[in-house]
């Protein structure tokens, strides 16, 4: 089945690619900008919604203007194109899925976007617009088609990225028995019902120290310095170390849990909700469970596994796996307890893990979620 699928590969560009990107950058950022400047007054003085079509002809009309010239030195196709971005951010709003458009920042994370009329890929090679020598990319995996979609990439640590939207395949994975469910927490990253776990690596506490002492160095430059900028890359690296280590875990467990097994339960957080922990908001920001099911999910789609998420309100740490009791309360410190019902001895997290399996199960038998019975 094909499917699509972003290919992401580091570049290094020459000094002329640099200040091109840049000057790319800083346009689509212009452009974003001033037209949700536009799109917001007219709404909060004239109460007028304005639309992709009044929008991109705004972008023709500021692009004659004198003062403005310098949006013609740089390919059309990403100033366009962070106007749709623009539109499915508004689209968005109104439809509750998000919140409402913000300015984009100078210093940061800066992409741009190009279509097939922006770039070109000619024998293994990619050509921006603008731009006469192709992309110095490190190509660790073959591209399986011609690339749909360009986004071109620079994060706070001064790397350059290229990400390639491309058909691709889908393996399907032979049908297999097997079936998990998996307890996420922040000792272990998740446990099975079968009692395996994974550990935390937390990576932010193993470069802690490291990040602390380019903190406080940065913290000492003088604003505006040119000392300070490359204090402040120090700890932007450091910040990118811990980020990728964090990435490879997760993608290296995802690919484990859905490589062998048929379907994998796992229970509904919200994870926006709890990290407002004052006492463990680090902490479940670092474990990463959001992005970890997020990859479970779509890696299931591509290799047609189930992956079934259970009903948030399911009790499934205070509920007996062997006879259905419920206690009416369970401290978070109590990792294991005695059923009073069947006296049955349970570990907190393997039990939580077994009747999640159960519940998804469940919703796979029904075709919806089973709220919890209290």
């Amino acid at each position: 089945m094909k499917k699509q699928r972003a290919y992401k590969y580091r570049f290094y560009p020459t000094p002329e690619q640099s200040q091109l990107l840049a000057q790319t950058f800083g346009c689509v950022r212009f452009v974003y900008n001033s037209v949700l400047r536009w799109r917001t007054d007219a709404f909060y003085q004239e109460q007028i919604k304005i639309g992709y079509t009044a929008a991109s002809a705004r972008l023709t009309a500021i692009k004659k203007l004198p003062e403005l010239a310098f949006l013609g030195e740089v390919s059309c196709v990403p100033l366009q194109q962070s106007l749709r971005h623009q539109q499915s951010a508004f689209k968005n709003f109104f439809e509750g899925r998000a919140a409402y458009p913000t300015f984009k920042k100078k210093h940061g994370k800066q992409s741009a976007e190009f279509t097939r009329s922006g770039f070109q890929y000619r024998d293994g090679n990619l050509f921006l617009a603008k731009s006469k020598t192709p992309l110095a990319i490190r190509w660790s995996r073959e591209l399986p088609c011609e690339p749909s979609t360009l986004t071109v990439s620079t994060d706070c640590a001064g790397r350059y990225f290229v990400s390639c939207l491309c058909e691709f395949e889908a393996e399907t994975l032979p049908i297999t028995p097997r079936m998990v469910g998996i307890d996420l927490g922040l000792k272990d990253l998740f446990v099975t019902d079968q009692g395996e776990r994974t550990g935390n690596p937390r990576h932010t506490a193993k470069y802690a120290a490291r990040l602390a002492l380019v903190q406080r160095r940065l913290s000492k430059k003088t604003l505006g310095s040119a000392n300070r900028a490359k204090a402040k890359l120090k700890v932007a690296r450091v910040h990118a170390k811990i980020s990728d280590c964090r990435s490879d875990n997760l993608h290296k467990l995802s690919r484990r849990l859905i490589n062998e097994n048929q379907v994998v339960c796992v229970e509904t957080l919200k994870v926006k909700n709890m990290i407002r922990n004052p006492k463990l908001s680090k902490a479940i920001a670092d474990v990463g469970w959001g992005e970890f099911v997020r990859q479970l999910e779509y890696k299931g789609k591509w290799a047609e596994r189930q992956v079934v998420s259970i009903d948030q309100w399911l009790p499934s740490s205070k509920r007996c796996s062997c006879c259905g009791y419920t206690l009416k309360a369970l401290l978070l410190h109590v990792r294991s307890w005695t059923c009073p019902k069947c006296h049955a001895e349970l570990d907190r997290d393997v039990n939580a893990a077994i009747n999640i399996k159960a519940a998804g199960l469940a919703v796979l038998a029904l075709g919806e979620r089973v709220s919890p019975v209290l």
